[in-house]
């Protein structure tokens, strides 16, 4: 077995968890040394009798050579940080996982990535937040990535694939299984669309409740910022949240209307510090992520100079509001709000903050 074999081997005990992990292998001086380990040497430096018990069973039971030719069977990379393939937004994060599952691939655009989370129970008004933000984002290059959980999870990935954008699920359980069961077909169109399928966790696991805080941190540490739509006080949007604030991370919240419960969880991030998002170039304007926009995105995004020439001509006497170039110009929302952020960064028009532009 290979230092990097027996780190994945040593990882896939779940019991250890992802700091006693780190502590076994610094203390040892390799994985390797951990996992060849006596019984003797693993009580004299703390463990509980019945955890090296239970290690040295599982470690009995491990059989390495049908493990990884079952994860080559799958398709399924198993990276450690070592490793070139490991995601650069993670690296350096002293809560990064030491191992991580990629089914897919990740890629170094990727590294321009947001978040989207919010309530498994989605209102109306989330659902149409959620489409906005994760329509423009994705047709602006930029990675969107959820937990393919219900509800905002749901809409953020859907909306991602359908402007053609990528995507990455993050799991709270082996890639050998897509979780939730119903939501499966999902995991399978973001692959088949080019984007990934990301777990800490090692083949074999069902997704447990206590797992699914661990997970939340590999959203946020993916991510450039997470952007919070939806959610009560006490949920695990504000466990992914929290991790985002810990790592470094930038976090939006949307505002919602103050007589429902789901909005709860961003109205609190935003009394606690968290940037207000009324559209993408709130986030934009923040992240500085038009700067890694590339001229091929900028011509996906605006296939025809029609469109540049009618936006153009809407702004010519006076700034307005982009509901009001929608509704004169007889485009869509969300495809306006998308086309003036690109001839933003043209140069040729301007926001003055609120959806307000005018022309340059």
């Amino acid at each position: 077995m290979t230092e990097k074999q027996a780190k994945i081997a040593l990882y896939s005990y779940i019991p250890f968890g992802p700091a006693r992990f780190k502590l076994l292998v610094d203390y040892f001086g390799g994985a390797q040394a951990v996992w060849s380990a006596g019984r003797n040497e693993l009580t004299s430096i703390g463990l509980k009798k019945e955890r090296v018990e239970d290690f040295l069973k599982y470690r009995q039971s491990f059989n390495t050579k049908a493990y990884f030719s079952r994860l080559k069977d799958l398709s399924i990379d198993a990276v450690t940080k070592d490793d070139v393939s490991y995601p650069q937004n993670l690296r350096d994060l002293d809560d990064a996982p030491s191992v991580l599952y990629i089914k897919g691939k990740v890629k170094p655009q990727d590294s321009n990535a947001v978040a989207i989370v919010g309530s498994r129970r989605i209102t109306v008004y989330g659902k149409e937040v959620t489409e906005r933000f994760a329509g423009e984002l994705a047709r602006l290059g930029i990675t969107i990535i959820s937990g393919l959980a219900f509800g905002i999870d749901l809409e953020a990935h859907k909306k991602c694939l359908e402007a053609e954008g990528r995507c990455i699920a993050v799991l709270a359980s082996g890639l050998d299984q897509i979780t939730p069961k119903s939501n499966e077909w999902l995991g399978l169109k973001i692959l088949k669309a080019g984007g990934a399928l990301i777990s800490e966790y090692p083949l074999g696991t069902i997704p447990q409740k206590s797992f699914f805080p661990f997970r939340n941190r590999i959203i946020s540490g993916l991510s450039r910022a997470v952007l919070v739509i939806e959610g009560r006080q006490k949920s695990g949007t504000l466990h992914t949240a929290s991790h985002a604030a810990k790592q470094g991370r930038e976090v939006f919240a949307v505002p919602g209307q103050i007589t429902s419960p789901m909005s709860e969880a961003p109205h609190f991030l935003i009394k606690n510090g968290a940037k207000i998002a009324f559209s993408v170039n709130d986030i934009l304007e923040e992240l500085d992520l038009h700067l890694k926009i590339n001229r091929e995105e900028i011509e996906k995004v605006l296939p025809t100079s029609a469109d540049e020439e009618k936006l153009l001509q809407i702004l010519e006497n006076e700034p307005l509001h982009l509901d009001e170039v929608a509704r004169i110009s007889t485009l869509k929302v969300s495809d306006v709000s998308a086309r003036l952020t690109m001839m933003e960064i043209k140069g040729m028009v301007k926001s003055l903050g609120k959806g307000v532009y005018k022309k340059l």
